[in-house]
């Protein structure tokens, strides 16, 4: 990552500069941004979760649809 700022000329001081022009101009809305991003990040883990205990748990057999072998 630090070669990708190299590269493109950015040391520390310009990336403060560029931060601090980015939180002045979307200040405002970012904690509703932040706010919502993090909803999204639990939502996502809460279904990669269920689809985890779906796959691990033995789910009961429905005797009706089991057919016998006698």
């Amino acid at each position: 990552m630090a070669t990708l700022f190299a590269v493109m000329g950015l040391g520390p001081v310009e990336l403060l500069i560029v931060g601090g022009v980015i939180l002045l101009l979307f200040g405002s809305r970012l904690p509703k941004v932040m706010r919502s991003l993090g909803e999204g990040i639990v939502e996502f883990k809460r279904g990669v979760q269920g689809i985890e205990g779906d796959s691990q748990v033995d789910r009961p057999v429905d005797s009706s649809r089991v057919e016998s072998h006698r």
